[in-house]
């Protein structure tokens, strides 16, 4: 499992091309080579971007879903929307398809940020708007999400 740290701002050019920091290259250097995936969120309207093998991760557990249950098919699609296959570019670039942009509404601004094994691709105006509005109960949240783990059973 990779663990991504950081959070870097950059800009999406003309084509919606969007150099991805040299410090997320580095922490992805041993997976380069097997390309992402990029797909709607879920929760909120940024991207998510997927090293194949933690997409393979997250596949193995969507397949494991019982297929004649509507709410899994409906799950199923949802998740699955607009996912695209992505690769860095000789230069570090990665590609965001025109429909995901839109998704995303990424303009030029963008803010990429790490989300544990995968990077939050962003328009910078609403990841800002994001961590604000997050702000007003993220204490709460943090008690009810964590206060009530022991650390043991976090390993």
């Amino acid at each position: 499992m990779i663990n991504l740290i950081g959070t870097y701002e950059c800009k999406a050019d003309a084509k919606g091309r969007v150099m991805v920091s040299s410090v997320f290259k580095k922490q992805l250097s041993s997976v380069l080579q097997d390309g992402f995936v990029m797909k709607r969120a879920v929760f909120q309207p940024c991207l998510e971007l997927y090293p194949m093998q933690e997409w393979n991760l997250m596949m193995a557990k969507i397949n494991k879903l019982n297929k004649f249950k509507k709410k899994n098919n409906d799950f199923i699609r949802r998740f699955t929307a607009g996912v695209k296959m992505v690769e860095f570019d000789a230069t570090g670039r990665v590609l965001i398809p025109k429909d995901l942009l839109d998704f995303a509404g990424i303009q030029k601004q963008v803010v990429m940020s790490s989300s544990v094994n995968i990077i939050e691709i962003w328009d910078k105006d609403k990841y800002e708007k994001a961590i604000d509005d997050a702000a007003l109960d993220f204490a709460d949240l943090a008690e009810e999400v964590m206060g009530n783990t022991d650390v043991d059973e976090l390993s």
